[in-house]
């Protein structure tokens, strides 16, 4: 007598370590993944934003240059302010050294209490006017503008940021977790071809469920280090610990840096002219080579006018600042971008690094690709799971030992 039994398969065990990771990405990923879906969609939209909007808003951002001096800041100032009225306070101005770029007046107002994006915040707009003539070239509502809605659902899921924010920034820590939780399941055992080829290739020609596999394992691999750059630098501004932490590693010091304001002094003294006029043209010699100059007029009594200037044609790091008094136009402060510590530096380059516009278009484009790698993967994972729950719902096979006998 003699028994043939069918060969099984052995059980692979797996360490606790690796049993905690996998149902960390897991759960998380479930619990967590319509959030970082709409955040990374969003960021993808975002991406382009400046490039789409100086298209769509054509005829109110650029002016045809004429062979004439400038109007004064001041004047063209008073010209917004009679067209936003009483109730909407000026509170920047962006001018452009460029002679065909329109000046833009800005005015906004929040409300914290709000509950949601809309009602949070009250007004939002620029007035864009011609520097040559002082002709307005159009008003344009950010508050109701397509990107500004995309951004707020990107930043608070379209609350209002006391709501909305931690909602957001508390998914992006839980990224961040499935990233490196990832990495682990993703690292090969034995580092053969075969391994390497799962590791690194799609497998275009199987079926589905590998194909949708090797997008989430092999995708996610390739994003990894940027998905974790831009989730950090997400991170920054959802949380001030992260932030602070972020300052403190990067200068070396708990000391937060200076950024006070000097007073202005009301008193007997007079200058000919507007005083802001005359900052102005004592700031732009300072700030040569700046592509954008803002101004943040002086508010109140002891208020300062603000100038600065940013290098690049859209970044906003980099910036070097001048303070002088509302009165009399004199020189109150200067800080350059050489005078900030490494820690100011690396939170003045967050939105720059965050949107990839700090390595210009190019910089845009890889930010746009791992924006949308980070948006397929909840989706493709979320596939992988469900597909795995579906095989565990059906019929095991049963395996016999069949008992032979032959009598002689």
């Amino acid at each position: 007598m003699f028994k043939r039994t069918d060969k099984l398969k052995k059980k692979q065990h797996k360490s606790l370590f690796r049993i905690i990771v996998e149902k960390l990405h897991l759960w998380l990923g479930l619990g967590s993944g319509i959030i970082v879906l709409i955040v990374s969609i969003t960021g993808c939209l975002f991406v382009f934003q400046q490039e789409i909007n100086n298209y769509y808003y054509r005829k109110q951002l650029f002016v045809t240059p004429e062979n004439r001096a400038l109007l004064p800041v001041s004047e063209l100032k008073k010209k917004a302010e009679a067209v936003l009225g009483p109730g909407k306070p000026l509170l920047n101005i962006t001018t452009y050294p460029a002679p065909d770029r329109a000046w833009e007046f800005m005015t906004y107002k929040g409300n914290d209490t709000a509950l949601t994006y809309f009602g949070g915040v009250e007004y939002y707009e620029s007035v864009m006017i011609n520097p040559y003539s002082g002709a307005v070239t159009g008003i344009i509502d950010y508050k109701h503008n397509f990107f500004s809605v995309i951004k707020s659902i990107h930043w608070s899921l379209l609350l209002n940021t006391p709501y909305g924010q931690p909602i957001v920034g508390w998914s992006v820590f839980i990224f961040v977790i499935l990233l490196i939780t990832g990495l682990i399941m993703w690292w090969p055992k034995k580092w053969n071809k075969g391994n390497r080829d799962k590791s690194f290739k799609i497998k275009w020609k199987a079926g589905f469920k590998r194909v949708n596999y090797d997008l989430h394992n092999v995708l996610g691999f390739y994003a990894l280090t940027l998905a974790l750059v831009l989730a950090l630098t997400g991170m920054v501004w959802a949380f001030t610990w992260f932030q602070a932490t972020v300052y403190v590693v990067a200068a070396g010091s708990t000391t937060p840096p200076d950024r006070s304001l000097h007073e202005s002094v009301k008193g007997t003294a007079t200058i000919t002219g507007n005083p802001l006029d005359k900052a102005f043209a004592q700031a732009l010699p300072v700030l040569k080579g700046s592509r954008r100059i803002y101004i943040y007029p002086a508010r109140g009594e002891k208020g300062v006018h603000v100038i600065g200037g940013y290098k690049g044609k859209e970044t906003y790091f980099g910036a070097d600042e001048l303070q002088f008094d509302q009165y009399t136009a004199q020189q109150l402060g200067r800080r350059n971008d050489s005078h900030k510590n490494r820690g100011e530096r690396l939170i003045e380059m967050n939105y720059d690094i965050h949107v990839g516009a700090i390595g210009g278009i190019a910089g845009k484009i890889i930010a746009f690709i791992i924006s949308f790698i980070c948006a397929s993967l909840p989706v493709t994972g979320f596939y992988v799971w469900w597909g795995k729950r579906k095989k565990s719902k059906k019929k095991p096979l049963v395996v016999r030992t069949v008992a032979v006998t032959d009598t002689l």
